[in-house]
């Protein structure tokens, strides 16, 4: 059976610590195109404010995914099509590796079949998540698709996350790490802000991932990745 996120071009990540742009709502989120919408966020996260988010989309017809960052935040809801865990290969604290996962696995009820991990590798040093996660992001293209390589091959992972959060890569390392894998889909996140950004990058990567855009700029911006993604997938006809 294939993963839905085969398919995928473009996700779009909210974040429930941060609102939408004014006089928008998450109705016109799911009318952009995006592929998938990722509820998940990494400062000030709570079950409620995961609820209230999930509660908002679930009426819309786009596949709704919860990216828990962290077991005590994690939402039982019908309407989400699974969970999308991080598990951070370059972190510095075991917890983000595995530690928070043995929790969620001993105080809960995991439903495996809707659980898939995501093998993080944070690139960015100044982005909130690095210091979180105490992550080695002094990483050449080289180091990148090492991890991703050992991620699939060793780990079994499904997904290969390659993360600059907060800034726009380098399209050599995310080159990297799609000639390294087989399988396994690789998502990109990082400064996807327009066309050309998310065209770029989409080149390289199977799937974008765009985040404080939707926060920021609304999704007349979020729309514009959208097309730049989809528009790298499409066979370039040669003309004579």
């Amino acid at each position: 059976m294939t993963a839905p996120w085969a398919d995928w071009d473009h996700i779009v990540k909210l974040d429930p610590d941060k609102t939408l742009v004014e006089g928008e709502t998450f109705e016109d989120v799911c009318q952009t195109g995006t592929d998938a919408l990722e509820i998940g966020g990494t400062l000030d996260m709570t079950q409620a404010k995961m609820q209230r988010v999930i509660d908002a989309c679930a009426k819309y017809d786009v596949p709704l995914y919860q990216e828990p960052s962290n077991p005590a935040v994690v939402v039982d809801h019908d309407a989400l099509d699974g969970y999308l865990v991080p598990t951070v290969l370059n972190a510095g604290d075991i917890a983000w590796a595995t530690g928070f996962h043995k929790e969620w696995v001993k105080t809960s009820d995991v439903d495996w079949e809707q659980t898939t991990t995501e093998a993080y590798i944070i690139m960015n040093p100044d982005a909130s998540v690095a210091d979180l996660t105490s992550a080695d992001c002094d990483q050449t293209p080289e180091d990148v698709a090492a991890y991703a390589e050992v991620a699939e091959q060793m780990y079994g992972q499904e997904i290969i996350y390659v993360e600059y959060s907060g800034t726009f890569g380098d399209p050599e390392a995310v080159e990297a790490a799609a000639d390294a894998l087989n399988e396994a889909t690789l998502f990109y996140g990082g400064g996807i802000h327009d066309y050309e950004s998310a065209n770029t990058m989409a080149e390289h990567a199977d799937v974008v991932v765009v985040g404080d855009l939707v926060h920021d700029d609304g999704v007349d911006a979020v729309r514009e990745t959208v097309e730049g993604a989809k528009d790298a997938k499409v066979p370039q006809t040669k003309t004579s």
